[in-house]
């Protein structure tokens, strides 16, 4: 019975280790993603095969074995996609504490090296982009930014050295 109650447990660990936060346009741009993988993405790899498929003896086409494979690539995709829609969580927002930086706050940081100013917003890992200015809260900066409060200093170990901030605005944008 303890055996039983064991797997239980690690079972349900896992489930939730699964779960991703997401804000609302994430997870909308995950469903957009999920749609146009089922509905355009299997539509061009049926077009792929049928074309691969007309150029002859299957057994000898290599572009037929390729556009099969390309095929399952794109199943595996649209699979761990739905997966990961099934395991979402939406946050809102509005309820979340702005005297400290949490996940999905938004940070205006002065780097202090380069007496510069900056500007993160601190989302899960899935909906990272450094680009637009999305950091995910499992990199250094999300790290070392987590609980802390406008006016503290935080030191933080990156890949390029050590970065010092002083945090000077924590918002919900």
């Amino acid at each position: 019975m303890a055996d039983l109650f064991i797997l239980y447990c690690l079972i349900i660990s896992v489930r939730m280790s699964d779960i991703s936060y997401f804000t609302i346009e994430g997870l909308e741009k995950l469903k957009a993603e999920i749609h146009d993988l089922k509905t355009r993405g299997r539509q061009d790899m049926a077009k792929q095969i049928a074309e691969a498929r007309e150029k002859g003896d299957l057994s000898e086409n290599a572009e037929y074995d390729a556009a099969k494979e390309a095929q399952g690539l794109l199943e595996l995709r649209i699979s761990k996609l739905d997966e990961m829609l099934v395991n979402a969580r939406l946050i809102d927002e509005s309820s979340l504490d702005v005297t400290k930086v949490l996940i999905f706050s938004t940070v205006r940081l002065k780097n202090l090296v380069k007496n510069s100013e900056l500007s993160y917003k601190i989302v899960s890992e899935k909906e990272a982009d450094i680009s637009s200015g999305r950091i995910s809260v499992e990199s250094p900066i999300g790290k070392g930014l987590l609980g802390k409060s406008v006016g503290d200093k935080v030191e933080i170990k990156v890949p390029a050295g050590t970065m010092t901030f002083e945090i000077m605005e924590i918002s919900r944008l």
